[in-house]
């Protein structure tokens, strides 16, 4: 697993699997007024065969993850990890959560399951649209880095590409050697791919502004240390649907996963998981836009487009899904009024039915500016992240604030939630240290904005 390099890294949580069992079941806070929830007790386990048996015929549907574990499972668990390793797991079988699979043999159970049907050759478990990043043996828990970006645009003919054509190192001169190093040694990095990649077809007609790069240039998203790009934006269909199936076309030509977008709507709808660190991630993405024009086709049983979100009933279903396969779901919808720093009450709409259907973060884009973050429920929401290298003629555009949502998976299974500030200028997007005014600039307007997030002076989000 990539470890990382920036001095955003904190240093990894050891949390022993005794504290951890102190955790589960607990409730928020002390009402004496009101009868706290008993916590499950830990059953007796004598022998492996109790164990098993645990496992199979009292554990909740939470704690095995809704697969059909069957003796099968078990004895390939116990040849891998040991008899008391299981027996120690079984003794939680009463339990609604599955962590201490992760605790004690460093893969969830969700990943322990796929690594069984993918060894044993299961034939009715679904492989497509997950990505193994690492092949992490250890039983010792790590942190899990997630990184994503705002919009980004290779497209012809618009400043930042022709900046960067004129650059020595092509695209690397257009990001700082930090900000570099950061997106590259993140366990995931994901950004907005906001054009097509294409150079067939015609522009959409009656649309103001239309994108579309070389698909030669796709390499450079791999230089950026990219893992997943989101195709559900409204200018991956700038150039019709040649112009789309052109960028899917590039985009698996160079093994880079997509999602919110595809060749019918099965493809289109379904989530992109990855196994990191013993953990399974699953990214949703959708747009809400457009709310009024029809330039960027929904994608049908039998013909390509991206995901709407506009009526979210769909996507809705996609995080719920999702949320049964995986251990985190992150939603990166794509949304709001462009220009507006302040988020609507659409985007808040939509984003607590997100929530409502498992989301565990959610992370947006759109607007061209950034927006704050809020908490819902204890779901941290990102409204915004705005341009991350992004231009829309040749004109360079003003200088403007952005920068990366960091996602951190602790070991306990805890998310630690931050922003990294970031300046678009002259052709670059440089990270910006702490102690510059810019740092602390961007992260006052995002707290002043927010009525439920306090940013601290390093970036790090939690609720008021």
């Amino acid at each position: 697993m990539r470890k990382k390099a920036s001095r955003f890294s904190l240093a990894l949580i050891c949390v022993a699997c005794l504290a951890f069992t102190g955790c589960l079941g607990q409730t928020e806070g002390t009402n004496t007024n009101v009868e706290e929830k008993k916590e499950p007790e830990k059953i007796k386990i004598k022998d492996l065969s109790q164990a098993w048996d645990a496992i199979l015929n009292k554990s909740t549907k939470e704690f095995i993850g809704g697969h059909p574990i069957d003796e099968a499972f078990l004895s390939f668990v116990t040849a891998k990890y040991g008899n008391s390793v299981i027996e120690e797991i079984a003794s939680y079988a009463y339990f609604d959560t599955p962590e201490i699979w992760y605790q004690l043999t460093g893969k969830s159970i969700h990943v322990l399951w796929y690594d069984y049907c993918k060894e044993t050759g299961i034939q009715n478990y679904s492989f497509d649209n997950t990505y193994l990043l690492d092949d992490n043996e250890s039983t010792s828990p790590n942190e899990i880095v997630i990184d994503l970006a705002g919009d980004l645009t290779l497209a012809e003919n618009v400043s930042t590409t022709v900046f960067m054509d004129q650059q020595i190192n092509g695209i690397e001169d257009c990001f700082s050697q930090d900000l570099l190093d950061e997106m590259r040694s993140a366990d995931l990095m994901i950004i907005n791919n906001e054009f097509a990649f294409t150079d067939r077809g015609e522009a959409l007609e009656g649309k103001a502004y239309t994108f579309r790069g070389n698909p030669s240039r796709v390499g450079l998203i791999k230089e950026l240390g990219v893992d997943l790009v989101s195709l559900a934006n409204n200018h991956v269909y700038d150039y019709g649907e040649i112009g789309l199936l052109d960028t899917l076309d590039t985009l698996e030509g160079d093994s880079i996963p997509y999602v919110g977008a595809g060749r019918n709507l099965n493809q289109a709808v379904t989530p992109v998981y990855f196994i990191v660190g013993g953990r399974k991630i699953a990214i949703c993405a959708a747009t809400q836009i457009e709310r009024t024009f029809t330039y960027t086709k929904e994608a049908t049983e039998d013909s390509p487009g991206v995901l709407k979100c506009l009526h979210p009933e769909l996507f809705c279903q996609e995080i719920a899904m999702a949320k049964t396969n995986a251990d985190y779901v992150i939603v990166y919808p794509h949304w709001g009024t462009e220009g507006n720093a302040n988020y609507g009450t659409d985007q808040a709409a939509l984003a607590r039915k997100f929530v409502d259907a498992g989301a565990d973060v959610v992370i947006g884009g759109h607007t061209h500016c950034l927006q704050t973050i809020e908490y819902m429920d204890d779901i941290p929401i990102y409204y915004s992240l705005g341009n991350y290298y992004f231009s829309v003629s040749a004109q360079s555009p003003a200088d403007y604030n952005t920068g990366l949502a960091q996602i951190r998976i602790q070991p306990d299974g805890g998310i630690d939630c931050f922003f990294i500030p970031c300046l678009y200028s002259d052709g670059v997007t440089s990270l910006l240290n702490s102690e510059d005014k810019a740092f602390s600039d961007i992260i006052n307007s995002l707290n002043k904005l927010s009525k439920t997030a306090v940013l601290d002076s390093h970036g790090h989000v939690t609720k008021q």
